[in-house]
């Protein structure tokens, strides 16, 4: 029997159904849920031939850890598809725009980061196998997609990478709160990779020097800093535009 891990939510399971049906290994339903949505996923569930399971709202809490999963979840087969770095840069067509994540931990940082990342066109996210959240149900679920979409690539050896990268003539610019160049001052239509650290941390000192540049964020108010996965929105907002721009 194939291993096997739990994912909740409509957005994650309608995603992962869309994206890849062979890896839904059965699908539960919260009995009490009739309204038009609930029916929309059966129906795309049973055009699919996969199997549906009633089953009632406590089971679904025991099974997702939690009460947020809105009345469905799916098992699903755990083995991922490889993913290689260079699997990723050899087939663009256009220069890399990719995300470095430094050891977030926080699967809702994590989720709201792969969003961004679907969002403004990141052709892949890469982290630290240790120290970091990982893909879990939680950040399937924040993530409403993004991650069956972005690849998401977990190295053993980050600084090592990002040399890597370099070696491809891949920009690589930190984010740093105390750095003396303004976002908006730098100029990065090219191949660029943008880096991120945890949550309160920031980037590990390693990691900071391995950039190519570091670069803050203005803040005009009174806070001192965004979360992770905001600064990561601006930051790729910011990239995505002078990309159009250009």
């Amino acid at each position: 029997m194939a291993e096997s891990r739990i994912i909740h939510g409509f957005h994650a399971v309608t995603a992962r159904i869309r994206q890849n049906a062979d890896s839904v290994l059965e699908i539960f339903v919260d009995t009490q849920r009739r309204d038009p949505r609930a029916r929309d996923l059966l129906k795309l569930a049973e055009s699919n031939g996969l199997r549906i399971i009633q089953v009632d709202g406590k089971r679904l809490d025991g099974m997702a850890g939690s009460t947020r999963h809105q009345g469905v979840a799916a098992r699903v087969d755990a083995a991922m598809k490889v993913q290689h770095l260079d699997d990723v840069l050899d087939t663009l067509t256009e220069p890399a725009l990719l995300l470095v994540l430094d050891g977030v931990q926080d699967p809702h940082n994590l989720g709201a980061c792969l969003r961004s990342a679907d969002a403004f066109g990141v052709h892949a996210v890469i982290a630290p196998k240790d120290r970091a959240v990982g893909i879990n149900a939680t950040v399937e679920k924040v993530a409403c997609g993004a991650a069956q979409t972005v690849p998401y690539i977990t190295v053993t050896n980050l600084a090592r990478t990002l040399r890597e990268l370099k070696e491809r003539d891949i920009w690589v610019i930190g984010t740093d709160g105390e750095a003396d160049t303004n976002l908006y001052d730098v100029q990065h239509q090219g191949a660029v990779a943008w880096v991120l650290g945890a949550e309160g941390e920031g980037m590990r000192r390693l990691t900071k020097e391995t950039c190519d540049q570091l670069v803050r964020i203005p803040m005009l108010g009174s806070v001192e800093s965004l979360n992770v996965s905001v600064s990561t929105g601006v930051c790729l907002y910011e990239a995505r535009r002078q990309r159009v721009a250009k």
